[in-house]
């Protein structure tokens, strides 16, 4: 697989390929995050999450890939600093606010930073027809955060939190998925830095969920939760595996464009599993936010 990834890299047909990849990684964001706003607590579902990938890809880090080199050991110190801040404050926004208006918040920030971003670290330009998509996808996702939040009754003090907790979120989205990319494009097989990040990424949420469910009230079985945390872990590989080896294939910015799709997909997920209606106006949003990402794709 490595080898193939290595020989696609800069073809149209790794550009094609990134597409793809950051496709199937919006809509499996999109389940992941329904996941974590699902029936347990965020706190718990997350640590549940991040024990198994953690489990999973540390056997394969240390037999089938070599160890990273000096280089990328800081790489992934920073990956390891920027992911715990994610999910902590993903959390937190996740507990105070509904899923349909905290998850689309984060995801309309983070490109509109992540493109910035790459602009000043990896050197990418984006045409004058890409800035347009890019700011319809954006005003997409959040006029649909603000519809969402139209229709959701809440109180303001803990909406005004929710709403803070997940804007800085997307900052750090952005933030997360450029460093990723960094990693990825600095060790010359892009799967020994994948592995690795899931390794170094997966152990501090596991102690934190611990001490959250035993000082619960009333905590939940364990059995249930950790099975449904096995299959979060298999859709996270597929969800941060397909965009960063995206970012390694393609431009950054384009990638992270094309995975915020994946509020379009939430909002099925939501109206399909978790009982949310999306009506006209949602439907009519969620069309835009296409549109945006198409225009970005094609647009350069």
């Amino acid at each position: 697989m490595s080898d193939f990834i290595l020989s696609v890299e800069g073809t149209e047909y790794g550009k094609w390929l990134a597409m793809m990849l950051a496709l199937t990684s919006a809509v499996a964001h999109s389940v992941f995050g329904a996941l974590q706003k699902g029936r347990y607590d965020p706190w718990l579902m997350r640590g549940a999450i991040d024990i198994f990938y953690f489990l999973i890809a540390l056997p394969i880090a240390l037999f089938v890939f070599p160890l990273p080199e000096p280089h990328v050991w800081l790489i992934l110190f920073a990956v390891w600093v920027i992911h715990v801040a994610y999910k902590y404050f993903m959390a937190m926004a996740y507990s105070r606010g509904a899923y349909t208006v905290v998850y689309p918040v984060v995801r309309g920030t983070g490109p509109l930073v992540t493109v910035i971003a790459a602009g000043f670290v990896f050197g990418e330009t984006f045409t004058p027809i890409q800035w347009g998509g890019v700011l319809l996808l954006s005003g997409g996702i959040f006029a649909l955060a603000g519809w969402n939040l139209h229709k959701t009754d809440v109180g303001r003090h803990v909406l005004i939190s929710a709403l803070g907790f997940a804007f800085l979120t997307g900052v750090i989205v952005a933030i997360y998925t450029t460093v990723d990319a960094l990693g990825m494009r600095s060790t010359p097989d892009p799967f020994t830095f994948l592995f690795w990040f899931f390794v170094v990424d997966g152990w501090v949420f596991p102690i934190i969920s611990f001490i959250h469910w035993k000082r619960m009230d009333n905590p939940p079985a364990p059995g249930p939760l950790l099975r449904k945390g096995f299959i979060g872990a298999l859709i996270a590989f597929i969800s941060f595996g397909a965009v960063m080896l995206a970012t390694r294939l393609d431009k950054v910015g384009e990638a992270a464009v094309l995975r915020e799709t994946s509020t379009v997909f939430a909002a099925l997920i939501g109206w399909l599993f978790l009982k949310e209606t999306v009506g006209p106006v949602r439907a009519s949003l969620m069309a835009i936010i296409a549109a945006g990402a198409v225009v970005v794709e094609f647009g350069g």
